[in-house]
């Protein structure tokens, strides 16, 4: 697992009195969830912030953002932040907030059910 410590502990200390925040190893970096869903995460030295497709575009715009493609495809509503663009308390303090606020508008997460197996 390859990702910026204390980066990490950075958005762990803004984010530790969030309702339903957790955190999970995922595509060789580390995502931040809030009750289930990822807002946040941290692949090597970049922020990933799930902004969502209405503020895509502003957040584009922003010092530091590009479009986050790790796949070599861009992913609609997810942003890679470099390290200059949250090297301040203000600036990563907004990122986290954008990410948080895209989470918290989404419905409800629909638990899965298991279905049983005939017998054969």
């Amino acid at each position: 697992m390859s990702y910026d410590e204390k980066l990490a502990g950075r958005v762990r200390r803004l984010l530790r009195h969030q309702r339903g925040a957790a955190e999970k190893e995922m595509f060789g970096g580390l995502a931040f969830l809030l009750d289930g869903r990822m807002c946040l995460g941290i692949i090597k030295k970049d922020l990933v912030v799930r902004v969502g497709p209405e503020r895509y575009e502003e957040a584009l715009a922003r010092p530091h953002a590009r479009p986050m493609d790790f796949t070599g495809r861009p992913l609609t509503g997810y942003v890679f932040v470099a390290p200059a663009g949250c090297a301040s308390h203000a600036t990563l303090e907004r990122w986290i907030r954008w990410g948080v606020d895209f989470v918290s508008i989404l419905p409800a997460k629909r638990k899965r059910t298991v279905k049983a197996r005939r017998g054969r």
